[in-house]
């Protein structure tokens, strides 16, 4: 019967060792990302990065509770699973739910603070110049970036006096659009499976284990 104890067992540590896996993903790549010249110490780094070691401690936890069939151990695996998910749910449904124009304002906030040789990189990397067309004087207005290499390769065909590359903006609108849809889509489907892992734990937890009880009955 797959509503037994055994099964509930089965269920619970495969589950965890499904979260194990992702959380080691998660952390690849986060360090993927931090020797990646391009995110250099951006801040979204750190945060993957600590949601996968976070997780991980979780799973050990859920681990631990489903082999021992421990109480105590499972009691706070399903209150802070529980938690984790009003958490992931919420950020899962704000990244599906950002619209362009948010989208923009995101970018713009991280590109400010970046430095100018990170700035330059962008450019060089994505053949563009600048943040946005429209803003461009009032973030640049200190310390305009030249974008003069970078006009060469997008101008190479062209014979225009006024051509110029495109905004990093437009450039990377259907990148940053997708990363989004693309986070928020496996935030709100990992979400649910935590609620699945935290109904089997406490369905597991309220069972009696029968191995148990055939020693008690001897």
């Amino acid at each position: 019967m797959c509503g037994g104890f055994t099964c509930s067992k089965n269920a619970l540590t495969a589950l965890n060792i499904l979260y194990i896996v992702v959380a080691f993903i998660l952390i690849g790549v986060a360090v993927y990302g931090r020797a990646s010249a391009l995110v250099t110490n951006l801040p979204i780094i750190g945060g993957i990065l600590a949601c996968g070691v976070i997780l991980i401690l979780i799973s050990i936890l859920g681990l631990i509770g489903a082999v021992k069939h421990h109480q105590v151990l499972l009691f706070f695996y399903m209150l802070i699973l529980f938690l984790l998910f009003l958490i992931q749910f919420s950020i899962a449904c704000a990244c599906l739910a950002v619209n362009t124009k948010q989208q923009e304002q995101l970018a713009e906030q991280g590109w400010r603070p970046i430095t100018d040789e990170l700035k330059a990189q962008v450019q060089t990397t994505f053949n563009c110049c600048g943040f946005n067309n429209t803003v461009n004087n009032i973030l640049d207005v200190e310390k305009p970036l030249s974008c003069k290499n970078v006009n060469k390769i997008c101008c190479q065909y062209s014979t225009a006096a006024d051509c110029k590359c495109p905004s990093c903006m437009q450039q990377l609108q259907s990148t940053i659009d997708y990363a989004f849809k693309l986070c928020g889509s496996i935030g709100l489907f990992f979400s649910f499976t935590e609620v699945i892992a935290a109904f089997v734990a406490r369905r597991y937890r309220n069972q009696l284990n029968p191995h148990e009880k055939a020693y008690v009955l001897s």
